[in-house]
């Protein structure tokens, strides 16, 4: 399947108002905040904040990782964000229990022996990331049967605005995700990467 219309561009682990409207501004439909051990983790208060800022139009995904139930809840809830990316646990009784809510539900996989395909636990996105989640280094998009993975489904790992468009020529991704390769500090954004990361994702398609 083509993934020929235009392309899906998340900017993830943003923390000030800068960050926020560079993202905004340059483009990008949805901006991410951590709430998992990271160095670009917030709390929900400057998640709300922030989210504030936010044009409708632009989708506002908190992060988490193998938090309970409960925390993810309530960290929804009290920052306004209008999705949810989970990074485990790849429990369908778990996603069934968030899906009775109103907001988006992103699963995030690894890519390992088999592609994980979007809607398999339920959820309205798949993020497929590096067989090393985190790793921040390019893999091997071109060799691996990515359109397998279904309709809305973000391309991520080691992304970067030098590799972007080539990423996108060679998966055919339904969108993207960013976060240490618009970064030259770990942790902290630099506002003309992200630009240059959309214009350069915006051009591949």
């Amino acid at each position: 399947m083509s993934n020929s219309d235009s392309l899906f561009i998340k900017i993830c682990g943003l923390k000030t108002e800068q960050d926020v409207d560079t993202a905004v501004e340059a483009g990008a439909d949805a901006i991410g905040f951590v709430f998992s051990a990271s160095p670009r983790r917030i709390d929900a208060a400057t998640a709300a904040r922030l989210s504030r800022r936010v044009p409708e139009h632009v989708l506002t995904v908190g992060v988490f990782r193998e938090e309970p139930l409960d925390d993810v809840r309530s960290l929804a809830a009290e920052s306004g964000i209008r999705a949810i990316q989970l990074h485990g646990p790849d429990d369908r009784a778990y996603y069934d229990e968030l899906a009775t809510g109103d907001r988006t539900l992103i699963r995030a996989a690894a890519f390992g022996d088999s592609v994980p395909r979007c809607g398999e636990f339920g959820e309205d996105m798949l993020l497929v990331d590096a067989p090393v989640p985190g790793s921040g280094i390019a893999w091997d998009w071109a060799s691996r049967p990515l359109a397998a993975a279904g309709e809305k489904w973000l391309l991520a790992g080691g992304l970067t605005p030098e590799n972007v468009g080539a990423a996108v020529a060679a998966a055919d991704p339904w969108g993207v995700d960013v976060s240490s390769g618009v970064e030259q500090q770990r942790g902290v954004k630099d506002h003309a990467l992200i630009r240059e990361f959309i214009r350069a994702a915006r051009s591949a398609r």
